[in-house]
């Protein structure tokens, strides 16, 4: 079963807004899609993209910081502890 809503539309700048009831759920900054159809509405949240970190403000910051080659990445084999479960590697 549905929940019904009322809605009011009112003029924002030089557009016009639906303002939404809060017990919605939506937050501020939500981006839905509208879809209008013979004259009827109907709007849903979009497919959000995981966030990403944007971490070009820092680049640079530390002269002793220099990036991986392949070399680095290779770890020695070690035994692991894992819920005491002694795991041999290598």
């Amino acid at each position: 079963m549905s929940k019904e809503y009322k809605a009011k539309v009112f003029k924002s700048g030089n557009s016009l807004a639906l303002r939404l009831p809060k017990a919605l759920g939506l937050v501020d900054g939500d981006e839905m899609v509208l879809r209008e159809e013979r004259g009827k509405y109907s709007f849903e949240p979009t497919l959000t993209k995981p966030r990403t970190i944007d971490l070009t403000g820092i680049y640079g910051s530390m002269p002793g910081l220099k990036a991986l080659i392949s070399d680095d990445r290779m770890m020695e084999p070690r035994d692991l502890d894992w819920d005491g479960k002694l795991l041999r590697r290598g």
